[in-house]
């Protein structure tokens, strides 16, 4: 299987990027219905919030900064960058990947929320506690402070009579009243504990028609989501299932997020699904009250397409960006760092039209390499696609003991990189800290390419249909941008919980003797091109 799919690579390579084809690569179909993913890339734990006309959704980013996005959108279904709402995270050397790292912790499960013309962004880290973020603008900037008390899985809510209030805890649900400094009032009031089976968390509070709404998860793969209610506050809160939906397709366990009512007076909730390696994505539901209740979905099973929101307009279709020239002075928002990044180690000026990156630390692998760039890999909406992103860089700049290249990460990870050592230049593929394969090289400018390919991996996206050699990422290279050769072996991609984000593309440049060293990449661009192996004759039908 690995020597096929590294000939379907090679053979993907010298496609080019499909042009003028019927192809599927958003939520909006353009005819007034949409299809879930509203987002097909890793955007975990949304809560989401209307002001006046316009919807903002926050999500997690654990470890990479800039972080904490806020997206905003005018339909629910077409979502463009707002801000990342905290540049970098100065609370500890883990941060700065100064001999500990912060992989599957960090920033977790934010809470959104708008109040007296401010926005609010309240989460925790696992390590550090908890945080606030204030701004009058969704755009920023945003202002961070440490809060004396921490709150798993919080859920700020501003009541009508002016109280503060936080619920939050893991299948024990807790509600804490804050005063104007969100410290804490007084204790914990232990409102409810899980019974259907452990794990409830992700509360979000609403007061809705009189009651106190809990929204709330019991996680998982074949997570659930449920809402409890009350009178009071502080309970006694009952339960009701709004939804349970493992019927395998791309709504699977579908669980964790927020309740939106549109101007026009209707209700719609953001949740996410696991689709693999590739993350969690966000899917939008209809709701219907029934009894008092939010019911998700319909007829009991969550929707994949289904007509927009009524939002009382028409607004354009959008696409997050992905592909980057490097042409402005600063990064597109779709960028962050694995980790802080070292300021004075990277530039989008030292040479116009480049993103310089210095190598920033000298290391032995790429998990402990500071100033690794990275972005969400997107996956298809259609048949036999697989992801590809490329890189063109000029290498010529390496300094002995030097590795840069392109990589997917996660656990495993896996990449393609020049590596310069006793004097000779070689590109490398490693898979997972392995050296794999390797060519020598005497040109400067190098082309690394990563194809991951789609599938049983992420078999929501297909109704059901699969490719080949699923959650796999073979690598090439290219010494003219045209013609490219697979090198090494295929990664297989995991969603390891060590790590606790979706697999991302990364560029990068690390030391392995000394800094000093330096890899200019010209651009970043990725693409969608057709997969199939029946077609090519490398498998039977």
């Amino acid at each position: 299987m690995i020597k096929f799919l590294l000939v379907i690579a090679a053979l993907i390579a010298m496609v080019p990027s499909p042009q003028g084809r019927a192809q599927k690569l958003q939520s909006d179909n353009g005819d007034g219905t949409y299809t879930n993913p509203v987002i097909a890339a890793d955007f975990p734990d949304p809560d989401v919030i209307r002001v006046d006309s316009v919807y903002y959704m926050v999500s997690t980013t654990m470890f990479t900064f800039p972080g904490v996005p806020i997206l905003r959108s005018r339909d629910l279904v077409n979502w463009e960058f707002a801000c990342n709402a905290v540049p970098r995270f100065d609370h500890g050397p883990c941060y700065d990947l100064q001999g500990c790292n912060r992989y599957g912790h960090g920033q977790w499960a934010t809470s959104l929320k708008y109040h007296n013309g401010k926005f609010y962004l309240l989460f925790i880290t696992l390590d550090e506690g908890g945080f606030l973020c204030t701004a009058d603008r969704p755009e920023g900037p945003w202002q961070t402070r440490k809060l004396p008390k921490g709150f798993y899985d919080p859920g700020l809510f501003f009541d009508e009579d002016g109280k503060i209030y936080v619920a939050h805890g893991y299948n024990d649900i807790r509600i804490t009243e804050l005063n104007a400094d969100f410290a804490p009032v007084s204790g914990d009031s232990l409102v409810y504990r899980g019974d259907i089976r452990g794990g409830l968390e992700g509360t979000h509070v609403y007061r809705i028609n009189g009651y106190y709404y809990l929204y709330c998860t019991y996680g998982g793969l074949d997570g659930f989501q449920v809402a409890l209610r009350s009178r009071s506050i502080h309970g006694p809160y009952e339960q009701h299932v709004v939804i349970r939906d493992t019927t395998h397709g791309i709504n699977y366990g579908i669980h964790q997020g927020a309740l939106i009512q549109t101007v026009t007076g209707e209700w719609w909730t953001m949740l996410f699904v696991d689709n693999g390696p590739f993350g969690r994505f966000p899917s939008l539901q209809p709701v219907t009250w029934t009894d008092g209740w939010p019911m998700v979905g319909v007829r009991g099973k969550a929707v994949v397409t289904h007509r927009k929101p009524d939002v009382g307009g028409a607004f354009p279709r959008l696409v997050l960006p992905t592909s980057d020239e490097f042409s402005s002075n600063v990064l597109g928002m779709q960028w962050s760092w694995n980790h802080n990044p070292d300021p004075v180690c990277w530039s989008l000026t030292e040479r116009p039209g480049y993103l310089r990156l210095r190598t920033a630390s000298v290391t032995d692998s790429l998990p402990k390499a500071r100033n690794t760039l990275t972005q969400r890999m997107f996956a298809p909406y259609v048949d036999s696609l697989v992801t590809v992103g490329t890189v063109k860089a000029d290498v010529g700049h390496l300094q002995e003991g030097d590795v840069g290249g392109l990589a997917v990460f996660q656990d495993p990870y896996g990449f393609i990189a020049c590596r310069r050592s006793g004097g000779v230049t070689s590109i490398v593929m490693v898979n997972n800290g392995k050296v794999i394969d390797s060519v020598v090289i005497t040109a400067p400018v190098v082309f690394f390419r990563a194809i991951a390919f789609h599938g049983s991996g992420a078999a929501p996206l297909y109704g059901g249909k699969t490719v080949p050699f699923s959650g796999m990422t073979a690598f090439s290279y290219s010494l003219d941008g045209t013609t490219f050769l697979p090198l090494g072996n295929a990664v297989a991609m995991r969603f390891n919980l060590r790590v606790f984000t979706g697999n991302k593309f990364c560029v990068f440049a690390y030391a392995g003797i000394g800094k000093g060293g330096f890899m200019d990449v010209d651009w970043f661009r990725t693409s969608m091109v057709p997969s199939d192996p029946v077609a090519q004759g490398l498998t039977s039908k």
